[in-house]
């Protein structure tokens, strides 16, 4: 939690916001880590994974052992919706491997478990008449049903907010 909270900070301050913004957003107030084991894969090519995708949280830490993991994995979809695109969300996916096993911790910086409405939507700060608003506000709960019955299709969730 404190380096998320140290994150949030840098985030905010590296696109021009006090540094406690996104954290009085409720960006760090859920937390939520998945252990990932992936056992050697003798004929990867072989294999299906999963789609390429971008996760729906705002904020994404993954710690991983030497053997490598997903193609990319940075960011969050919500961190695009929220700085409008100052922050881009990477897709990426996870690859099996001949040489394992692999073992990961996802940490996933999120308020899915937070019930409440807040709608979110670009920062007022970072828009202005040269630079609009390029999502709607939406809310958690709208989000991640969208994201969650969409599933891992290789869309781009953020699409669906888009104006």
């Amino acid at each position: 939690m404190k380096l998320g909270d140290t994150l949030f900070e840098l985030l905010s301050e590296a696109i021009g916001l006090e540094p406690n913004h996104l954290k009085d957003m409720g960006c760090s107030e859920g937390l939520m880590a998945l252990g990932h084991y992936y056992p050697v894969c003798p004929q990867p090519e072989l294999t299906l994974g999963t789609h390429k995708n971008a996760e729906n949280d705002f904020l994404i830490v993954l710690l991983q052992d030497n053997r490598g993991g997903p193609t990319l994995s940075v960011g969050g979809v919500r961190a695009p919706l929220i700085s409008n695109d100052k922050f881009k969300s990477v897709d990426h996916r996870v690859l099996a491997n001949k040489v394992g096993p692999r073992v990961s911790l996802a940490c996933f910086f999120m308020t899915n478990f937070v019930s409440r409405q807040r709608r979110y939507g670009p920062i007022k700060d970072l828009v202005s008449e040269h630079n609009p608003p390029k999502y709607r506000e939406t809310t958690i709960k709208e989000f991640t049903t969208y994201f969650n019955n969409k599933g891992l299709n290789g869309t781009y969730t953020l699409l669906h907010f888009r104006l």
